[in-house]
């Protein structure tokens, strides 16, 4: 098969074990994005599979209507950029593991660190030291303090565990079925919604986006928070109402965001007045860019690819597809 890979834009997946699992295969990876649907669809005109490196490009029914050629789609996770009712117009399968065993401890793990950064102001400490500065400030510890979990799911579980490592309280909300798995598993849950956002001093998010969970923080959650209270963003921008967390931070509540995560992706307009805030922390969408988390997501997203080539397709989002 014509398998091409969109935007590994280091050209990473080459140089991993999974790789080797495409040998079978003529493989074209693009390195950059290309963001305009006419001149994408150029590159993709003799392309059999398109695989996707999570959310970095949008599958329209303009780009669909333009890939005749076009049998498979195989990625992982959820596809809220995916037009799954096109791909089905169009006969092209669309599969991706939804359920792949396993929190995703990269993602995690740049949690926990954006907190520690918050507390300790160590963007502002490094810049301040590299400017002959010295000392620019005063940060706070974690012990003691209350983390509160948006979303009970794997992720969430680990940072949990992070802090409590660091002897911070752990609490949380989610929807009514995530309370009682949460209450059921012996955690802490608040008192209310209101509760939760006044009474910590760090809320992280930890949801799927979807039409359900979309703008589900809203401006008035915002304003609840304290004003030396930090919000951590490392799922998705869209849980956050639109244009609420920069108000929410010119509010001063919270005092701090850290997130990785943006409504327009990438982002590299230095004076975006969200990016540039001088109380927000940012990183570019990296919470699952490193190469064990790669090598283990696309040995997945390639295994996709084998199991369609050899006539026996797996995790189908639109099965209806296939025989036709």
């Amino acid at each position: 098969m014509k398998v091409h890979i969109l935007d590994d834009w280091f050209d990473t997946l080459r140089g991993l074990p999974c790789f080797d699992l495409l040998a079978g295969h003529e493989v074209t990876v693009w390195t950059d994005h290309q963001p305009d649907e006419a001149a994408l669809a150029a590159r993709l005109q003799d392309a059999d599979c398109v695989v996707l490196f999570r959310e970095r490009t949008k599958v329209t029914r303009g780009l669909l209507e333009r890939l005749p050629n076009l049998r498979l789609i195989s990625q992982r996770g959820a596809y809220p950029h995916v037009d799954v009712a096109t791909c089905t117009d169009q006969g092209v399968l669309f599969c991706s593991n939804k359920g792949a065993d396993g929190a995703n401890h990269a993602a995690a793990e740049l949690t926990f660190a954006l907190i520690l950064a918050a507390m300790r102001q160590l963007p502002q400490q490094m810049a301040s030291a590299k400017a002959g500065g010295w000392q620019a400030g005063v940060g706070r510890t974690l012990r003691g303090r209350r983390l509160g979990l948006y979303g009970y799911g794997r992720i969430g579980r680990v940072v949990a565990g992070y802090a409590r490592a660091f002897g911070m309280e752990v609490n949380w909300w989610a929807s009514e079925d995530g309370r009682a798995r949460a209450k059921a598993d012996g955690e802490t849950i608040a008192d209310s919604r209101a509760a939760f956002f006044a009474n910590n001093d760090v809320i992280s998010l930890h949801l799927r986006l979807t039409p359900q969970t979309r703008g589900i923080v809203t401006s008035d959650d915002l304003a609840a928070m304290s004003p030396r209270s930090v919000l951590v963003n490392t799922a998705r921008a869209g849980l956050i109402a639109e244009g609420a967390l920069l108000q929410a931070l010119n509010a001063g509540r919270p005092g701090t965001a850290a997130v990785d995560v943006f409504d327009s992706e990438p982002l590299t307009d230095p004076s975006d007045p969200l990016l540039s805030h001088p109380n927000l922390i940012a990183t570019p969408h990296i919470g699952f860019v490193t190469e064990d988390e790669f090598d283990k997501q696309f040995a997945d997203i390639f295994e996709q690819v084998n199991a369609y080539a050899k006539g026996a397709p797996i995790h189908m989002i639109n099965p209806s597809v296939v025989g036709q």
